[in-house]
């Protein structure tokens, strides 16, 4: 199969045996989840919905997870003007296995969780993207609550079906950049509004079954450059791409692939520059970070050694036709994180 190969045919995810049908990337989810399909433990099974909505001052993210025998449930609020600041609050569920009912489909649906203290529903309708929460006691004690609408006219987006080196394991994703942002988030007596002209959210959509040990890179940025929607969508680590990567650019609601993109993260600290190379030449960036969202438990079975950098990107992406595209300062974040669960 050659190196980023593209699936385009309607199909079922999973064949008979529980393995990927066809490895590859595609431009929507042409490839149908079917959890039923899966023959690994229901434990084994991770399932989340995140969404990222980010402003050039400040952004919110928010997660649904049943990530077999714990579900993850969390709120950030990250605010980069003065002096950087963000708090994340978390709720955890042993156990869910199934329980919280997330839809199988990417492209429209209801995923919801409620408990006395959060209330969190993402709901995919009509071409747009609503996601309301209300989170009691989310930080010294003031709630936090927010009713943020994405824009999701037609547009590529970015799907991808890889193995691990496991049986029955597979990684199920898809990226949707550029959907343009409005509303509000609201904590501690400031009205935190997205306005669709510059701002946008990006939905982090997947499936699957994982080994138990990974550590994995993925950054993504949104701009407005003049007038036209720019995005990316870079990573690695995340099973073994010889079929594809994830590695994409868009312009305009369309997806232009690149083949592989390395972090070059310095070993001084997160918190200095970084800097992005591909391997196809098409995506050169500088990457400077506002603040480092860490986030580290260690439960001896569940590790989690997390570092989401945000800061503001600067470089060159190159289109399938030649045409380069320059962007400066685009507030963005890029991230390497460590599990064990």
């Amino acid at each position: 199969m050659e190196r980023n190969h593209e699936v385009t045919a309607v199909q079922p995810l999973l064949d008979s045996r529980g393995e990927l049908r066809e490895p590859g990337w595609s431009r929507s989810p042409v490839q149908s989840y079917d959890r039923g399909a899966i023959k690994a433990p229901k434990w084994r099974i991770k399932e989340w919905d995140y969404y990222l909505v980010l402003s050039d001052g400040f952004a919110g993210a928010f997660t649904i997870s049943d990530d077999g025998y714990i579900g993850l449930q969390s709120v950030s609020l990250l605010s980069f003007d003065g002096e950087p600041w963000e708090h994340t609050e978390t709720v955890l569920n042993p156990f869910p296995m199934g329980k919280l009912k997330l839809p199988p489909d990417s492209s429209a649906g209801l995923t919801e969780y409620a408990d006395r203290r959060l209330q969190m529903r993402f709901e995919a309708k009509d071409g747009l993207r609503r996601i309301s929460c209300h989170f009691s006691r989310f930080y010294r004690g003031l709630p936090f609550d927010c009713d943020i609408v994405l824009a999701q006219p037609e547009m590529d987006s970015m799907v991808i079906a890889t193995p691990w080196d496991a049986k029955h394991a597979f990684y199920y994703n898809r990226k949707i950049n550029c959907m343009r942002a409005s509303g509000f988030m609201e904590y501690g007596g400031r009205r935190y509004e997205f306005d669709p002209a510059t701002d946008f959210g990006t939905l982090d959509w997947g499936r699957g079954v994982w080994t138990y040990d990974n550590t994995w890179f993925w950054g993504s940025g949104n701009a407005d450059i003049d007038g036209n929607a720019f995005g990316f969508n870079i990573g690695y680590g995340f099973g073994n791409t010889a079929a594809a990567t994830e590695n994409v650019i868009f312009w305009n609601g369309k997806a232009h692939k690149l083949d592989d993109v390395t972090f070059h993260i310095p070993e001084s600290g997160y918190t200095d520059p970084w800097r992005f190379s591909s391997s196809d030449g098409r995506f050169e960036a500088d990457f400077l970070p506002v603040l480092d969202r860490a986030a580290k438990l260690d439960f001896k079975a569940i590790v989690s050694d997390q570092h989401q950098v945000f800061g503001r990107m600067s470089g060159t992406a190159v289109l399938d036709d030649g045409t380069e595209i320059r962007f400066k300062d685009v507030m963005c974040f890029a991230e390497k994180v460590h599990n064990r669960y």
